[in-house]
């Protein structure tokens, strides 16, 4: 008879036993999310883009009806582009701003604003799409079926504040003839939470949830909630940008620093009841956004000041991005000022906005999740140290 092995209970099966399946999606999943979110980020970006453009151009309410599935189409007739045109003519921006209108220059403003719209219904077609399909194959990690449809559902709040907001301005006979400044600033400021979301979760599929889990052990803890800080500053701002917007307060004073020859600007509290000066009050609506960009850039300078001493290379990088991009930010924005607010300093203005913003979203990702590990000796922590 052969001698049994000592260790014949420990030995390696003849065969390796099937992998269980894992909680996770298949392999790839998140990559092909991490894409589709990348496609609706661009999107929106465009969206905000052409908002902005319909802004400026005063294009907003050239459509005076809200119809979410026929106004799709473009009028596809003479007729129909007259029966557009009769009714713009109906409300008061027609009458005080637009009244030797021609049918040619309406229709000008009236893509503007129909392009802006049909961006809004291809962001919600590609949203749904994708969703659907990665729910139907089961390619949606564990634990974020919610995460995904959050910004679906925020693109529907979206929409019904985008005509609330348009709704405002078409009057007859209130002589109202733009739309009120504080829902536009909800408007833009709901849009930029769609890509702080949309961002957000493109940088957690980046890694698997073992290496976040990982790397969050290494936070910084200080620097992930002053940079926490600065986003919701900069969020402040972007509003309190949509409120001069709203009013163009950016074209009614160009001097800098001064503003029309003084620290404050005339008649700051005219408007009554007072209230209505912090929406209403050219003067007052843009001294409070400078006053307000002073100190994001000082706070700024401050989190950067942080950053920079942090153990992780590439955490370092991105709080350098972000101060260049805040830099450029503040003199964009006294060029625009200086020059009334033309359309390209004003877009160009509004589209560095988006850049800060995502730079922020980045590096407090990174102050929570950081990157490799620390590489400093004593010798270089001292002279960052002593630096510091």
């Amino acid at each position: 008879m052969a001698k049994r092995p000592i260790f014949e209970e420990t030995a390696a099966p003849a065969t390796a036993p099937a992998p269980r399946a894992g909680i996770e999606a298949p392999k790839g999943a998140r990559r092909a999310i991490q894409i589709w979110l990348g496609l609706l980020f661009v999107m929106v970006l465009a969206m905000i883009t052409v908002g902005g453009m319909t802004r400026l151009t005063d294009s907003g309410l050239s459509i005076t009806e809200w119809r979410p599935l026929s106004g799709a189409l473009p009028p596809m007739s003479q007729a129909d582009w007259q029966s557009e045109f009769d009714l713009y003519q109906q409300i008061d921006q027609f009458h005080l701003l637009n009244a030797d209108m021609t049918l040619g220059e309406f229709k000008r403003i009236y893509w503007w604003e129909w392009s802006h719209r049909q961006l809004g219904r291809a962001v919600g077609l590609v949203w749904a799409v994708g969703f659907l399909f990665f729910w139907a194959t089961r390619r949606i990690p564990s634990g974020w079926t919610g995460r995904l449809i959050l910004p679906g559902a925020l693109g529907g709040v979206q929409g019904a504040i985008g005509w609330w907001m348009v709704s405002s301005g078409i009057t007859q006979g209130d002589g109202v003839t733009s739309v009120a400044s504080y829902r536009l600033a909800l408007h833009l400021g709901l849009a930029f939470v769609i890509l702080g979301v949309i961002a957000w979760y493109t940088l957690l599929l980046g890694r698997p949830e073992a290496q976040l889990l990982q790397a969050r052990r290494a936070r910084e803890a200080k620097l992930f909630s002053m940079s926490t800080g600065l986003m919701h500053f900069a969020f402040l701002q972007i509003l309190l940008g949509a409120l001069v917007a709203g009013i163009d307060a950016g074209r009614g004073y160009t001097d800098w620093p001064l503003m029309a020859g003084g620290v404050f600007p005339p008649g700051m509290w005219d408007l009554t009841p007072v209230w209505r000066n912090l929406f209403e009050n050219d003067g007052t609506v843009q001294f409070i956004h400078r006053v307000s960009g002073y100190l994001v850039a000082i706070f700024g300078v401050v989190v950067w000041a942080r950053g920079r001493r942090s153990a992780y290379g590439d955490t370092r990088k991105a709080f350098h991005m972000v101060l260049g991009a805040l830099s450029l930010q503040i003199v964009l924005g006294i060029v625009t000022v200086m020059y009334g607010a033309p359309l390209e300093l004003g877009i160009a203005h509004q589209l560095m906005a988006v850049l800060l913003w995502v730079l922020i979203i980045r590096a407090r990702y990174l102050a929570q999740y950081p990157l490799g590990r620390t590489i400093r000796g004593p010798h270089e922590r001292f002279r960052q140290h002593r630096r510091a």
